[in-house]
């Protein structure tokens, strides 16, 4: 998933864009790079592209799941769950959508739905806050999370222990039916499951005391995770697995982990990088000085800032930042200076910057203190 592009940039949309506008986006890069018209080398490949855009932000239920989750969100879903809701003869009227079924994987021009064998259980998503300092260094993290597991009592059969289910009388234990439309390219052949039993074949007449003929039952648990180092804001995490159950041993879904990251309350960080505001004297700007400064480590470090440095000049410290997610070694640090002037002076500093400035030969014109002001030194 993670070299896939973004769906609205895909389809070059905003992502605020209604119904209309994505059909409408989609319906013009589709027949761009339908097969029948186009003899680009990667014209397939851009049209699933865009294809799957198009069926996502399509659905109002895969959208909502792609614009808090992203691609990891989308995790999990078949070429039927994808393209179940696409009407391709709506869209390519003319062409030979025996291609386009085909190209996904349907074949023979039959829009199946059917279910093939058992279903994996469907994915759990849920948040972790850690600090700075633990994203820098890893750390391991004790998330509860309740799920669908496998009912101890049935093993996901759904039936009393001792019965079994019977036949579905109504697709005669295939778990689909087949209905035949005429449609102007002839006759078109769509599957869908059986809605009697479910798609499952089997009917259900003893059911389980414990999941009531579920097959499954609610369950809640306490994993750990193991967060590596140099892992960011909005950064997805996944434990196989850990999802909820499917319809027999094996088939669970994962556990899709999003780490937040705590603001710090001296540390900004874009990337591998850290920033960083150090306040200096003017003396210590205009005579330069040796500085001791932070680090995400929690030990300090020392650099020196030379003479006449200005406010905001920036220094960067090779290495000093974040451990990197992507490869070994750190980021920077950037530490931007901050001359501080006093706001109040004694007799002998207010001599002494006096002479400073006479010497530098500077015309200083004194500020006569108002009312106000002498009141608020007497009461102080």
């Amino acid at each position: 998933m993670a070299d896939k592009r973004d769906y609205y940039e895909v389809l070059g949309v905003d992502k605020n864009a209604d119904e209309k506008t994505i059909k409408k986006a989609y319906r013009k890069l589709a027949r761009k790079y339908h097969p029948d018209v186009c003899d680009e080398p990667d014209a397939e490949d851009k049209f699933k592209e865009v294809s799957e855009a198009y069926a996502v932000l399509s659905d109002d239920e895969k959208r909502q799941r792609y614009d808090q989750f992203g691609h990891a969100g989308m995790d999990g879903f078949t070429a039927e769950d994808f393209y179940q809701n696409v009407n391709f003869e709506d869209i390519f009227q003319g062409f030979d959508i025996g291609n386009i079924f085909d190209m996904f994987g349907f074949g023979g021009g039959a829009r199946s739905r059917g279910r093939a064998g058992p279903q994996r259980g469907s994915d759990i998503y849920t948040e972790v806050p850690i600090t700075l300092e633990e994203a820098f260094n890893g750390c391991e993290k004790e998330i509860k999370i309740t799920r669908s597991e496998l009912c101890p009592t049935c093993n996901g059969s759904k039936s009393k222990p001792g019965s079994d289910p019977e036949t579905c009388p109504k697709c005669g234990g295939t778990g689909q039916i087949k209905e035949v439309s005429n449609t102007f390219l002839g006759q078109m052949v769509n599957v869908r499951p059986c809605r009697e039993c479910g798609g499952t074949g089997k009917i259900i007449t003893d059911p389980c005391e414990e999941c009531r003929g579920k097959g499954s039952v609610r369950k809640s648990k306490t994993i750990k995770i193991e967060i590596p180092e140099g892992v960011d804001e909005g950064n997805h995490l996944r434990v196989s697995g850990e999802g909820n159950c499917g319809e027999g041993p094996g088939l669970e879904g994962d556990l899709i982990v999003t780490v937040h990251v705590k603001r710090h309350k001296q540390f900004q960080r874009e990337g591998d990088h850290l920033y960083l505001e150090q306040q200096v004297s003017f003396p210590q700007a205009a005579l330069g000085d040796v500085l001791s400064i932070p680090t995400i480590e929690g030990k300090e470090v020392e650099f020196k800032i030379t003479p006449g440095t200005q406010s905001e000049t920036v220094y960067k410290l090779r290495g000093q930042g974040m451990n990197s997610v992507r490869h070994n070694g750190r980021g920077n640090m950037y530490v931007t200076i901050k001359v501080v002037v006093p706001k109040k002076l004694n007799s002998k500093q207010k001599k002494i910057l006096e002479e400073f400035a006479e010497v530098s030969g500077d015309e200083i014109k004194h500020v006569e203190r108002g009312l106000f002001d002498r009141v608020k030194d007497a009461m102080k």
